[in-house]
C-alpha cells in the first residue's frame, strides 16, 4: 500500500494481456452499493480517442495553471500532470447513475453511494495493478462534459477517472507532489471525536 503512488512517467512497454486481465477482476470483486456494480470501463485505444482525451488535458491544464498566482504559477508549470503521452494502456471509468441493478438499495437516500463504490472498485484495483508491478495515473485535470461527449458515452454515465496505466519509470515509496514541493502528507489521519 505505500508504493501506490499516482504515476505520471512510465516507461512505453506495453503491458500482458493476461495480466491487465487478473487486475480488471478486481472490479468483479469490489464491494457495492445494493450490489449495484455501477463502473462502466471504457478502453481508449484509438488514436482519434486517446487525441481527444490529450487535447482535452492540455485544455483543463491550461485553464488550471490560469487560477494560481506567484510562485504556485511557476511550481504548477514545473509538474508533470499526466502520463497520457507515453502510458501504453488508458481507460475512462464511469458510474452509471440509471442502472437498474441492485433496484436502488442503499442509493435511495444517498445515491452518491454508487459512485462511492466505483471510487471503491478503482482503488482495488489500482491495489491489484500495484501488486503486479504496474503502476495507475489519476488524470483529473480534465473537462468530463467534454470527455463523455468525445467517447459518445451513454446518458446517465458519470466520469469518475481517466486512468494511465503501464510499467512506473520508478518506484517510490513517496508521492511526486511531495517531491516536486507542492504539497507535504499529513503523517497520522486526521481523526475527530464527537
Amino acid at each position: 500500500m505505500r508504493l501506490q503512488r499516482d504515476v505520471r512517467r512510465f516507461r512505453t512497454d506495453p503491458v500482458d494481456e493476461a495480466v491487465l486481465t487478473r487486475c480488471l477482476s478486481a472490479f468483479s470483486t469490489a464491494p457495492s452499493v445494493g450490489l449495484s456494480e455501477p463502473w462502466r470501463i471504457l478502453r481508449i485505444e484509438s488514436v482519434d480517442a486517446r487525441a481527444a482525451a490529450l487535447d482535452n488535458f492540455r485544455a483543463a491544464n491550461i485553464a488550471a495553471l490560469a487560477g494560481y498566482s506567484g510562485a504556485d504559477t511557476a511550481a504548477y508549470s514545473k509538474l508533470k500532470l499526466s502520463g497520457m503521452q507515453d502510458a501504453p494502456v488508458q481507460m475512462a471509468v464511469f458510474c452509471d447513475d440509471t442502472t437498474s441493478k441492485g433496484r436502488g438499495l442503499g442509493a435511495g437516500t444517498m445515491p452518491e453511494m454508487r459512485r462511492y463504490s466505483v471510487a471503491c472498485a478503482i482503488t482495488l484495483f489500482w491495489l491489484t495493478l500495484r501488486a503486479e508491478g504496474l503502476g495507475l495515473g489519476w488524470v483529473s485535470i480534465l473537462d468530463p462534459g467534454r470527455l463523455c461527449r468525445d467517447l459518445n458515452v451513454p446518458e446517465g454515465w458519470s466520469l469518475i477517472g481517466y486512468f494511465c496505466i503501464g510499467w512506473p519509470e520508478e518506484v517510490s515509496d513517496s508521492p511526486e507532489l511531495e517531491r516536486a514541493g507542492w504539497e507535504t502528507r499529513n503523517t497520522a489521519p486526521l481523526l475527530e471525536t464527537r
